[in-house]
């Protein structure tokens, strides 16, 4: 019985994960495999402790590997049903990732605004905030940001990150090591089925004032 039970929850962990992942493909959007929350310990990868433990892709080539195609997707996540999903950013979108409390905030003040927030979503502590890339033009002004990585050439903000170009993000619904997953707080497409991903300086600034008074209250 016992094996039953854990051969239904393993379909329903593939269904969830593959049927997203070929939703971002569906969307444009390139996917790769990620590292889970591992049974013994915080992670999956061969890594001893590991500094982002269920938050990386499996593949140090994760940038090559990244794809659309769905037999491949189809193939990975038959392979490893229990996979998180990793989304490249800097490709189709930007991630700007800003405190919970923060990005709360932020969207509050959006409605009021009436600036589109476009795709957010939720993990643990983070909301994420999908934007569009930036373009050849913007070169100088916008960043790779691993973790925490700040550019010399940008005023720091308090508690934002910018994922654009070599940086990726996970997608809903990711398993975080705290046993939560990834949600869409605002899902990719909106009422009428588009997708709409506003431009990152209108959403940058009300994120950035929002994420100083939050790191100052």
């Amino acid at each position: 019985m016992a094996d039953v039970l854990y051969r239904r929850k393993r379909r329903h962990a593939t269904d969830s994960m593959l049927e997203s992942a070929l939703r971002y493909a569906e969307l444009g959007w390139p996917v790769v495999r990620g590292a889970a929350p591992g049974q013994e310990r915080a992670c999956t990868c061969d890594r001893m402790g590991c500094p982002d433990p269920a938050a990386h892709p499996t593949n140090a080539a994760w940038g090559v590997e990244a794809t659309t195609d769905c037999d491949t997707i189809r193939r990975w996540w038959t392979a490893d049903p229990n996979a998180n999903v990793v989304l490249p950013t800097g490709r189709v979108f930007d991630v700007l990732d800003v405190p919970r409390e923060a990005g709360v905030m932020a969207l509050a003040r959006m409605g009021r605004r009436g600036v589109p927030a476009g795709p957010v979503a939720a993990l643990d502590s983070r909301y994420l905030f999908f934007v569009a890339t930036r373009s050849p033009m913007d070169e100088d002004e916008w960043w790779s940001c691993h973790l925490d990585c700040v550019p010399e050439a940008v005023e720091e903000m308090p508690g934002l990150r910018w994922h654009c170009r070599d940086s990726f993000v996970l997608g809903a619904p990711s398993v975080l090591t705290s046993g939560g997953r990834v949600t869409w707080i605002r899902t990719p497409r909106d009422a009428e089925g588009s997708v709409v991903l506003p431009d990152p300086i209108a959403v940058l600034d009300i994120l950035a004032d929002a994420s100083e008074e939050f790191s100052g209250a």
